[in-house]
């Protein structure tokens, strides 16, 4: 499991912007949108979006480093797709698809991206980077987290309004939010009106 925390800047609708950290480079990817109620979100629709999402995700990969064809963004949704209804399953104790397993381990079976040691000690990726080793590398990241230490500690926000899933790697284990800056916070913020409300 790839864990180098950055998140991922979330624009809802609303306009609230705040940071999101799912803990994981696999459920970033689920921020790209999903199937039927998320189909509404989606935001993979050309190479240069999931160019722009390999930028601002913790692979940080710059365009010129990624070889894709439009060809390439079905099979991307389609792993999206099968992560996240994995991911949730989990979440459920409910059992997984086999269709969904298929698809995600087809991905992993393709050549990772490559870590390289730069001078100053960070890891860079060798580059250039094709599209199914990226796809690859964020498949082997779900199946590390579905099939490691982490895999019960998976979570869905807790908002009813919220479709967002996360892996809780705090030390308590008591995650219950995507972001407290968004939906911890509202849901605070509910809580204290309610209060007020029930006060004669």
């Amino acid at each position: 499991m790839i864990d180098d925390a950055t998140g991922i800047v979330m624009r809802p609708p609303d306009g609230a912007v705040y940071r999101f950290d799912p803990g994981a480079l696999s459920l970033e990817l689920l921020t790209t949108g999903g199937p039927d109620e998320l189909s509404v979100f989606e935001t993979l629709h050309a190479p240069e979006d999931w160019l722009r999402w390999l930028s601002v995700c913790r692979l940080r990969l710059r365009d010129d480093e990624v070889d894709i064809s439009a060809t390439d963004i079905s099979a991307i949704r389609g792993v999206r797709d099968a992560v996240l209804r994995l991911a949730r399953a989990s979440t459920r104790g409910a059992a997984l698809s086999e269709p969904d397993l298929d698809t995600l381990n087809l991905a992993a079976a393709h050549s990772p991206m490559i870590p390289t040691l730069a001078r100053d000690g960070t890891q860079r990726w060798r580059t250039p980077v094709s599209s199914a080793q990226a796809l690859s590398t964020v498949a082997r990241d779900a199946v590390t987290l579905m099939s490691g230490p982490y895999a019960e500690r998976i979570r869905e926000c807790a908002a009813t309004d919220c479709a967002l899933v996360f892996v809780d790697t705090s030390r308590p284990g008591k995650r219950r939010w995507c972001s407290m800056e968004r939906c911890g916070n509202r849901s605070k913020i509910r809580a204290l009106r309610a209060r007020r409300t029930e006060t004669p």
